[in-house]
């Protein structure tokens, strides 16, 4: 009997070994990847605002590797107007195939969450009853995502590129191809929002949040 269960003893140990070297490997292999992305968003991953550049570490992996296809594939980062956008897409490029988009994601995704952002000029108090009325049943009730929607991060990410990203939805520069289902879902939400200060609230209580 022994001798029946050692080969497949041998087996399963062979399997553990592999499934733990694989997430390894293109943990590494996207930490090589990163290199050219850290001039804008930062060694890690903490974002830039002079270089209105957000904040990338500790994001979920898929919605990562989604955008970055998104931007390779002309989904997001065509419209002329949206000229860092295009900068981007041409970026996305420099990422050869899926496993080397994976690979990245998967690496900024390990990094701690950290952001260099400027502080929003809002009120927190409003922000919360705004955020938790129209935002937080995808987001997250403290802003953190929820990758079974498919919803990203939002607390402490950098207010200007927030602001841009929704007006960019609102004014249909993203979330505008028949193909980009979350993105039209976004287009559509951005409406919710009423003013401008509303906004500026939304953003000061994700922005009170603790990482």
């Amino acid at each position: 009997m022994n001798y029946l269960c050692r080969p497949l003893g041998l087996m399963v140990l062979a399997a553990t070994l592999l499934s733990l070297t694989l997430p390894t490997q293109a943990a590494d292999g996207g930490k090589a990847l990163y290199v050219s992305c850290a001039a804008c968003h930062g060694a890690m991953g903490e974002g830039n605002p002079l270089m209105k550049a957000p904040s990338l570490a500790g994001m979920d992996s898929d919605y990562l590797a989604r955008q970055l296809k998104n931007f390779k594939s002309g989904l997001r980062g065509s419209d002329a107007k949206d000229t860092l956008g295009a900068q981007m897409k041409a970026m996305s490029a420099t990422l050869v195939n899926d496993q080397a988009i994976d690979e990245v994601s998967t690496y900024i995704s390990g990094l701690e969450v950290a952001s260099n952002s400027a502080p929003a000029a809002g009120d927190v108090r409003k922000g919360n009853n705004l955020y938790q009325g129209s935002c937080g049943s995808c987001h997250g009730g403290q802003g953190q995502g929820n990758p079974k929607f498919q919803a990203p991060r939002l607390a402490n990410q950098d207010a200007q590129y927030l602001t841009r990203q929704f007006n960019n939805f609102k004014q249909g520069l993203r979330g505008t191809h028949k193909e980009d289902r979350m993105g039209r879902q976004m287009k559509m939400m951005a409406n919710m929002l009423n003013s401008d200060q509303d906004l500026q609230d939304v953003l000061a209580y994700l922005q009170a949040i603790k990482p």
